[in-house]
């Protein structure tokens, strides 16, 4: 039976003009009373946005990179391989951050909201200062470990030590804005990575080719330009978290370590980044394997997976939306409304990548030559887009699902389904495809594509039994 706030909840009257502003400046809604389709537009649309600049720095990013040569391209493309292992760290500790944050907002308890964002970002300091430490000396040897090429490594050595060693920055970007985020404060974190991308973007170009009085770094301003970028985003998060916003407000007596509260966030948190740690190692190894192929396969791997992410933005926005929905409405004692959030999303999110899975069936080759002139780059690419973009309408509902689960403070159960899909299916049959089979880079596209299908097969069925919907954090 629906719970009585969603079956009385009003239509809404509110223009989609309106809405969508009030979506953008921020709202002071209480999403757990709203309607649910209001309240999925009300987070979802700063959560795109958000991401939006994210992945449009990546898109341009690489767009410029390409043109200085594949093997660029490719100290990119194996630099992020590893630094994708930050990023699991990230938004590993994000996914417990906003299932704690929120579920204290759904419970009106202020204080524990605060309290909580407070321990998280000690925790997000803490991993930054160990990241630092490993990363500043080895981070040369990891890239030749990858198999870097001596071009490669003699272009982008200092690259991927800037990279590598300023990680941490990224780290506490995502980690308050999860804060942000559970809080329903989706606007102040959309800001917050329009701040940090509008800088990368406008020195992005300057410092890869040198205009003006800048210094033409070549790669190594890519690097450059993100770490001052999302240095300054950092400042600002933590000047709006002082200031304090609609949902969240931290004061002098929050501040302080509570160990019991940290390892309680860390309990979910720590799963969570296992989760991510087994998806991203995983295609760590991946990259590895497209690398024996050469450079051409590597750079055409990257630059269509910049142009995936790019395009499953509003995937990922209508995902952390159904993870907000859910922590805040368990919190609320809404389980039904929480499960009816998560299917709205999905549907949502279903007819949209529809449309984009047949742009790219129709489109690949050209969207690729965007981005490189070298033709055996763009059959890699437009390989890679086809295929994957063949899964995308059953990968929409797998991407809210597994969201949800982390929303609700389960993540242990989307760490197994990870490891079934990605290290039970996808490697094994990535290795035998390309290697053993004779498919080459398509092989390993063939593994992403079973996997994600695993993946969202699996995830709708675990959902559908409702076990999330008793856990406590």
């Amino acid at each position: 039976m629906s719970s009585p706030a969603a079956t009385n909840a009003q239509p809404d009257k509110t223009g989609l003009f309106k809405l969508l502003k009030e979506a953008i400046v921020g709202s002071h809604q209480d999403y757990t009373a709203i309607s649910v389709n209001r309240a999925i537009l009300l987070l979802a649309v700063p959560m795109v946005l958000e991401m939006a600049m994210e992945s449009l720095f990546g898109i341009v990013d690489i767009f410029f990179v390409a043109h200085l040569g594949a093997d660029a391209t490719a100290t990119v493309g194996i630099t992020e391989a590893m630094l994708i292992l930050v990023m699991a760290v990230a938004f590993g500790l994000s996914m417990g951050t906003t299932a704690v944050v929120a579920r204290r907002v759904g419970e009106h308890d202020p204080d524990g909201a605060a309290e909580s964002a407070v321990q998280s970002v000690l925790i997000g300091l803490g991993f930054a200062l160990l990241i630092f430490s490993i990363a500043l000396p080895f981070a040369p040897r990891l890239l030749e470990w990858m198999g870097a090429t001596p071009h490669i490594l003699a272009i982008g050595s200092l690259y991927t030590r800037i990279m590598l060693s300023s990680s941490g920055i990224i780290l506490l970007l995502f980690l308050i804005n999860a804060v942000f985020r559970g809080a329903g404060d989706a606007a102040v974190a959309m800001r917050v990575l329009w701040l940090a991308n509008f800088i990368n973007l406008c020195l992005d170009p300057c410092l890869i080719r040198g205009l003006g009085p800048f210094p033409r770094l070549g790669v190594t301003g890519t690097a450059v330009s993100t770490t001052i970028g999302r240095s300054i985003g950092v400042m600002f998060q933590l000047w709006m978290l002082a200031k304090g916003s609609a949902h969240l407000r931290i004061l002098r007596r929050h501040i302080r370590m509570k160990l019991k509260l940290m390892w309680n966030i860390f309990e979910v948190a720590g799963v969570g980044v296992l989760q991510l740690l087994v998806a991203t190692a995983s295609w760590l190894v991946m990259v590895r394997l497209v690398q024996s192929f050469g450079s051409q396969a590597t750079a055409g791997y990257t630059v269509a997976i910049r142009i995936v992410i790019f395009s499953t933005l509003p995937s990922w926005g209508l995902g952390s939306a159904a993870a907000t929905l859910v922590g805040q409405n368990l919190g609320a004692q809404q389980p039904e409304r929480a499960e009816q959030s998560v299917w709205r999303a999905s549907l949502f999110n279903a007819i949209f990548l529809a449309f984009v899975s047949a742009a790219f069936l129709i489109f690949a080759p050209q969207l690729i030559g965007l981005f490189s002139n070298d033709a055996q780059v763009i059959r890699y690419g437009a390989s890679c887009l086809r295929i994957i973009s063949l899964c995308y309408v059953l990968w929409a509902y797998g991407e809210i699902i597994v969201q949800a689960f982390n929303g609700a403070g389960d993540t242990w159960t989307p760490a197994w389904i990870n490891l079934l899909a990605y290290w039970i299916v996808q490697l094994p049959l990535a290795y035998v495809l390309s290697l053993r089979l004779g498919f080459g880079p398509n092989g390993a596209y063939y593994a992403i594509l079973a996997a994600e299908t695993v993946l969202a097969l699996v995830s709708i069925y675990v959902f559908r039994q409702g076990k999330w919907k008793q856990k406590r954090v």
